[in-house]
């Protein structure tokens, strides 16, 4: 049994982005099992225990060192400048930080100069660019659907975006990009700095990046007679070298490699054309590199 003073402590962000994190767990063997304490949840690792946050809450409690580890965007991370350790970029949920405003308000596609309203849940990132533009405004604190607010509540928004549709909708132009943010993990300083904390949670990066990079990749058998052996192997673009085995009764050689998948639509014709027979695509569930 782990002391409760041992306990590492796991930030899990609840919305849009919850799902790709608790799918990655998954993947990684890690349950997440809700309770009727819902922000609460069980999970089936040894020595930690899990609470479900807004993925703001993620970023100031990890800021703070009441949380050891994390999931959030890194947008939130910026906007209350959380110092902590980045550990992984899941590449999961990409979004842009813009500054959008209504068509009909921009002169030549562009914010007009004078004084400006500026609406948006990121106060300081906003500000930080406002201050930059050296132009005056006056800042609009919101909590959530900041594209409905112009034209009548304030000229421009800064929000994330991750196609540009909602924007379009409610008649709105990029007139700027602020940042780019992910999904990442990240920790605290104070559980970093703790030789023991630090090397638990090192496995636990590892446990993540095994099934982040099996996604990015799949495994490919094939069977080869020896005159072709040479050729088909230095065609395979596999993370060190193809794994060779002789068939049984000397028939030939099976061949196997962990190949990205986008390579795959290419590399099969090339493989049949090498000599390559007997194709077999598969999809791993972890690959530690």
């Amino acid at each position: 049994m782990t002391d409760s003073q041992s306990l590492l402590k796991l930030a899990l962000p609840k919305g849009r982005i919850h799902d790709g994190v608790r799918s990655l767990l998954s993947g990684a063997g890690i349950n997440v099992t809700m309770t009727a304490r819902s922000y609460r949840p069980r999970i089936n690792l040894e020595g930690w225990e899990a609470k479900i946050l807004k993925p703001q809450s993620v970023a100031l409690m990890l800021g703070v060192g009441s949380r050891d580890v994390g999931f959030t965007g890194a947008d939130w991370i910026a906007e209350h400048r959380a110092d902590v350790v980045e550990l992984l970029d899941t590449k999961l949920d990409p979004v842009r930080l813009v500054a959008a405003a209504p068509v009909d308000l921009l002169v030549d596609g562009q914010l007009p100069r004078g004084p400006l309203v500026v609406a948006s849940e990121y106060e300081q990132l906003t500000r930080d660019w406002l201050d930059q533009r050296g132009e005056p405004y006056k800042f609009v604190r919101t909590h959530g659907a900041t594209e409905v607010f112009p034209p009548d509540d304030a000229d421009c928004i800064v929000d994330n975006t991750s196609t540009g549709a909602t924007l379009e909708a409610n008649g709105l132009r990029i007139v700027a990009e602020i940042m780019r943010s992910s999904t990442r993990m990240f920790a605290s300083q104070a559980a970093m700095g703790d030789p023991a904390r630090r090397g638990r949670i090192e496995d636990l990066v590892c446990l993540v990046e095994a099934v982040l990079e099996a996604r990015r990749r799949v495994m490919i058998e094939m069977n080869v007679q020896p005159d072709c052996l040479d050729t088909l192997v230095e065609l395979l673009p596999c993370m060190r070298r193809p794994t060779v085995a002789r068939l049984h009764g000397d028939e030939g050689f099976a061949v196997k490699a962990a190949i990205l998948r986008r390579d795959l639509p290419a590399l099969i014709p090339r493989i049949r054309a090498a000599g390559g027979s007997d194709i077999v695509v598969t999809k791993p569930d972890q690959i530690i590199v």
